[in-house]
């Protein structure tokens, strides 16, 4: 057996597992490590600062495990922390690994979904006040508009397993309502947030008919395959007995109750000590 190299995913809670699971059916030979930082969750809300700390940690931990390569399965993460640890960190900590989002593999390919060139985003506060999205779109494609539209309501009830309740309806209803009010050109909504793919169905059931709704698993497991083809000085270090280990930052019975949700399939999860 290969010595153990996992690729390292990460994410403040289970979103994240969304990714994973995509990730893991693209490319199910390589070995994985899942974090979820259950114990400091949401992100969303909190100041750049203290997702950059929190993200570092568990970038850190990750290395500790034997990871060359980190993926931040979590769009808070990715547009508050991201760049400043691959700019300001790895060059100290080592040269060699990689930390990469979800937020850039999602930019380079959105613009080919939209005929109006008018996109809409949901995301988490965090998300939506970092402009990460609108920036980035507009590298790859300058011509076209984005809308954004926060969703703060949108984690509490999925991580509360009220996803598929009435309750949540009338959230989901008010915050695509809010969206499509700036823009009635808007015909791609991108679900930026790896929560947001358990409430699909009732996104799609107060959007318009023909709006074409992007959820991140597959265009980032897409991604990270064409990222190991061009850099095979990190492939060669993934190693690939088609292992998989979860871990959580909180309580492992109440994350494998939730996280099978997100994963679908069971899941046992061990405790890493961060804090």
């Amino acid at each position: 057996m290969q010595k153990a190299n996992p690729i390292g995913v990460f994410d403040s809670g289970y979103g994240g597992l969304t990714v994973i699971k995509e990730i893991i059916n693209e490319l199910p030979r390589y070995d994985y490590i899942y974090l979820g930082d259950n114990a400091r969750a949401p992100y969303g809300n909190r100041s750049f600062e203290t997702v950059y700390r929190y993200t570092l940690e568990c970038v850190k931990w990750f290395f500790e495990q034997g990871c060359h390569l980190v993926i931040l399965a979590c769009n808070t993460a990715s547009a508050k922390a991201l760049r400043t640890i691959q700019q300001n960190d790895l060059p100290k900590i080592d040269k060699e690994k990689r930390v990469l989002g979800v937020i850039r593999p999602t930019a380079e390919v959105i613009g080919g979904f939209s005929e109006s060139k008018h996109i809409g985003i949901l995301g988490t506060s965090g998300t939506v006040a970092s402009n990460s999205y609108v920036l980035e779109i507009q590298k790859f494609y300058p011509g076209i508009k984005v809308y954004q539209q926060a969703c703060p309501m949108w984690v509490p009830l999925v991580e509360n397993n009220e996803y598929d309740n009435h309750g949540t309806d009338f959230f989901v209803k008010k915050y695509i309502q809010q969206l499509l009010a700036q823009d009635v050109a808007i015909d791609t909504i991108l679900l930026a947030c790896t929560h947001y793919p358990l409430l699909l169905e009732k996104i799609k059931e107060y959007s318009p008919a023909d709006m074409k709704i992007l959820t991140q698993g597959r265009i980032v497991a897409e991604s990270l395959e064409d990222y190991l083809r061009r850099h095979p000085e990190i492939e060669n270090k993934c190693s690939k007995n088609g292992h998989r280990e979860f871990y959580t930052t909180d309580s492992t019975e109440d994350f494998d109750s939730h996280a099978s949700i997100f994963f679908g399939a069971p899941v046992q999860s061990k405790h890493a000590g961060l804090i």
